[in-house]
C-alpha cells in the first residue's frame, strides 16, 4: 500500500482523504479505510455548519467591549476617578488595539493557523472583559480593556480570510451574515448598558459580555480537535503569488483600503465616544444619549445586510461610497446646528454613513485571490486603518476642550471624509491585490 496522505479539505475543518491526493492508491480509498460518499458529504456539511456557528459567535464579541463602555463612561469615571480627558483615551483605545492586532495577526496566523489564532483571540476577549470589571483604578481598567480589545482586534483580522477559506462559494451571503453579527455586538450592549447598570451596577453591565467571548471559543476548540492540529498553514504549499503582509505595503489597493477603512473607523469611533456628550451638552439625559448610540449602531445593520451584496454585484462601487459620505456630512451639520431638533433623523443618517465599513470588509475578499491574500490585505487594512483611526476620538475631544464648542471637532471629521473618498477611489477599482504591486 502506498503512502496514505490526509488532505485538509478547503471547506471542511476535518481532514478528508481524497482519491486524487498524491501517494493515495485506489486500494487506500476503498473498503473500510474511508467513509462512504454519503458520510463524507455529511461530514463536509456538518463541518461547514460548525465553522459557520463559530464565525457567528465570534462576530458577536467583536464590538461588545466598546459600546458596553461608552454610555457608562461618565458614571464609571465618577466611581473610579478619571475626568473627561480620559474618556478620549478610552475612545482611542479600541482603534489603537485593533491597529496593533492588524499588524501582528497575519504573522501569528501564518505561523499557527487561522483557526488556532481566532480561538486564542476569543479567550483574550473573554478574559479581558471579565477581569476589567474588578478594576479599582484607571490604569487597571485601561490595561484589561486593552487585553479584551486586542482579542477582538485579532478576531477582526482573521474572520474575513476564514470566510474566504470555508465559504468562498458564498462570499456575499456569509459576509453579510457575519457583519450583521458584528453590528448586533455593537447595538445590544449600547442599548442595555444604562438600564442594566441602573439595576445591577456598571460592573455587571459590562461583565456579562465576557461570557460571550468564552462561549465563542468553544466551537473553535471543537474545530481544532476535528482538524487534529492541521489548521497551521503549510507555507510550502502556498501558490507562488500568495502574498505576505509586507508585500501589501507596495500596493495602491492596500493603501486605498486602509484609507477607506481607517477614516470610516475614525469617524465611527469618534461618534461612539462623543455622541452622548454632544447630546447631553444640548440638554439630553444620559439614557437618551445611550439610546442614540444604540440607534446609531442599529442603523448600521442596513449597511451590513445590503453592502456586501451591492459590492459583489458592482464592478466599481465608488458611487456608493460617495453617497455614504454625503449622508455623513448632512448628519454632522444637523448635530452641529440643531442637535435636539430632528435628532432621530441626524442619527439615522449618521448610522447609514458607515456602510463603507461592511463595503471595505467585503472588498478584502473580492480584491484577493487566496485566503493568504485575504489575510495579508485584512491585516494591512485593519492595522494601518485602525492605527490612523485611533487618534479620532482623542483629537475630537481635544478640539472640543480647546475651542469650547463642536465646530472644530466636526471640521476634523469633514477632512476625514475627504481622505475616505481618496482611499475608496483606489480600493474600489476592479483589480487584485496580487497584481497591483508590480
Amino acid at each position: 500500500m502506498g503512502d496514505r496522505r490526509d488532505v485538509v479539505d478547503p471547506v471542511s475543518p476535518f481532514p478528508v482523504s481524497h482519491p486524487g491526493a498524491p501517494g493515495v492508491s485506489a486500494s487506500a480509498v476503498s473498503g473500510s479505510e474511508v467513509d462512504s460518499p454519503e458520510i463524507t458529504r455529511r461530514s463536509l456539511i456538518e463541518g461547514r455548519l460548525l465553522v459557520l456557528a463559530a464565525i457567528i459567535m465570534s462576530a458577536l464579541t467583536l464590538r461588545a467591549a466598546v459600546t458596553a463602555f461608552s454610555p457608562l463612561a461618565e458614571k464609571i469615571g465618577a466611581e473610579v476617578g478619571y475626568g473627561t480627558g480620559i474618556v478620549g483615551v478610552f475612545g482611542m483605545l479600541p482603534t489603537a488595539m485593533f491597529g496593533l492586532a492588524g499588524l501582528i495577526t497575519p504573522l501569528i496566523a501564518r505561523r499557527f493557523g487561522l483557526e488556532r489564532t481566532v480561538f486564542v483571540a476569543m479567550l483574550l476577549a473573554g478574559f479581558g472583559s471579565l477581569v476589567r470589571v474588578f478594576s479599582s483604578g484607571t490604569g487597571e481598567l485601561l490595561a484589561f480593556s486593552g487585553v479584551a480589545l486586542l482579542g477582538m482586534g485579532i478576531g477582526n483580522v482573521v474572520i474575513p480570510p476564514l470566510v474566504k477559506r470555508y465559504f468562498g462559494d458564498h462570499l456575499a451571503a456569509i459576509s453579510s451574515l457575519y457583519i450583521v453579527m458584528v453590528q448586533l455586538s455593537t447595538v445590544i450592549p449600547a442599548f442595555i448598558a444604562v438600564p442594566v447598570a441602573e439595576a445591577h451596577g456598571w460592573r455587571i453591565s459590562m461583565g456579562v459580555w465576557a461570557l460571550v467571548g468564552f462561549a465563542a471559543a468553544i466551537p473553535w476548540l471543537v474545530v481544532l480537535r476535528g482538524r487534529r492540529g492541521r489548521d497551521t498553514v503549510d507555507t510550502t504549499a502556498l501558490p507562488a503569488e500568495a502574498p505576505e503582509t509586507g508585500q501589501a505595503w507596495r500596493s495602491p489597493v492596500a493603501w486605498g483600503m486602509a484609507g477607506m477603512f481607517g477614516m470610516t473607523s475614525l469617524t465611527t469611533y469618534a461618534m461612539f465616544a462623543w455622541l452622548p456628550k454632544i447630546l447631553s451638552d444640548a440638554g439630553a439625559s444620559a439614557g437618551f444619549g445611550g439610546s442614540m448610540v444604540g440607534l446609531f449602531a442599529l442603523i448600521g445593520l442596513v449597511g451590513a445586510l445590503g453592502a456586501p451584496t451591492v459590492v459583489s454585484r458592482m464592478r466599481n462601487p465608488f458611487p456608493v461610497v460617495v453617497g455614504c459620505v454625503v449622508l455623513f456630512a448632512i448628519a454632522f451639520a444637523g448635530l452641529l446646528v440643531s442637535p435636539m431638533h430632528a435628532t432621530l433623523l441626524w442619527v439615522l443618517l449618521l448610522g447609514l454613513g458607515p456602510s463603507t465599513f461592511p463595503m471595505a470588509l467585503t472588498l478584502i475578499n473580492l480584491r484577493t485571490r487566496t485566503p493568504q491574500g485575504s489575510a495579508a490585505l485584512s491585516g494591512f487594512t485593519q492595522g494601518v486603518g485602525y492605527a490612523i483611526a485611533c487618534v479620532g476620538p482623542l483629537l475630537f475631544g481635544m478640539l472640543h476642550t480647546w475651542t469650547g464648542g463642536w465646530l472644530a471637532p466636526f471640521a476634523m471629521l469633514v477632512v476625514a471624509l475627504g481622505v475616505l473618498l481618496a482611499g475608496a477611489w483606489q480600493a474600489c477599482k476592479p483589480r487584485m491585490l496580487e497584481d497591483s504591486w508590480n
